[in-house]
């Protein structure tokens, strides 16, 4: 009865919502099947090629959305025109700030992706009635606030090897969701963004991708196409336990 009851509830979910990775693994894991057909009359599939802008910062944000493929890179910048990436986000992420009038940063996709859009207004209905989403979207925010400050340690205590390990670590462990085996990859951020995001240079960028290659921690094809023989070595090299 149990598993009957179960088939019935799922097959009231809306087709394009039963495969999505970021129903299960993010916010809309949430919603019942009701709830996702409201949000999924009002939401929209978009592919996007890499480097087009999702928000600028400080624009208006009407709109929400849920990565469902590939990396979308998030800059802060300065007053005086100086920028810095101050974070990455995957599939099934969640971008966006509920209830907040204006983007903090821009989004940019450093990847080819594919993302659910959906109005603010209705998220945030949803959100006011639904105590489940609304724990994970916080739960989402305390996931986010926690890889911040591991990332200040990367950047405040690791030496140049650690840094560019940690951020190799990092994408293969987060890249693509469907893929077991994350040891395989194309690097989403150009040299000189990996750079920028690690506070380093990008001829110390270049020296560390060739050190790591040299000790057979990782192996480089065509330049970002990257191979790890052993994850459990690479996370070794990034200083993490």
């Amino acid at each position: 009865m149990d598993m009957q009851r179960k088939d019935i509830h799922s097959s009231e979910i809306p087709v394009v919502c039963r495969a999505c990775e970021a129903r299960h693994g993010g916010v809309c894991g949430a919603l019942s099947p009701e709830q996702l057909v409201e949000l999924s009359k009002h939401s929209t599939r978009k592919r996007l090629v890499a480097g087009t802008e999702v928000v600028g910062q400080g624009e208006d944000m009407g709109a929400f959305a849920n990565i469902m493929r590939g990396v979308v890179k998030l800059t802060r910048m300065m007053p005086d025109g100086r920028q810095q990436i101050v974070g990455l986000q995957f599939a099934p992420d969640f971008l966006g700030r509920p209830f907040a009038e204006e983007s903090p940063h821009s989004a940019e996709t450093a990847t080819d992706a594919e993302i659910c859009t959906f109005p603010r207004q209705m998220l945030e209905r949803l959100v006011g009635r639904t105590p489940d989403l609304e724990h994970k979207l916080y739960q989402q925010s305390l996931k986010e606030l926690d890889e911040a400050r591991d990332w200040m340690l990367t950047l405040g205590r690791k030496n140049a090897q650690e840094k560019v390990a940690s951020f190799l670590f990092l994408i293969a462990t987060h890249y693509d969701p469907e893929t077991v085996d994350g040891s395989v990859f194309d690097l989403p951020l150009s040299r000189a963004d990996i750079a920028d995001f690690l506070g380093l240079t990008i001829e110390t960028v270049s020296r560390q991708f060739t050190r790591l290659r040299k000790d057979g921690v990782i192996q480089i094809e065509n330049n970002r196409h990257v191979i790890v023989p052993d994850i459990e070595r690479l996370q070794h090299s990034a200083g993490i336990d």
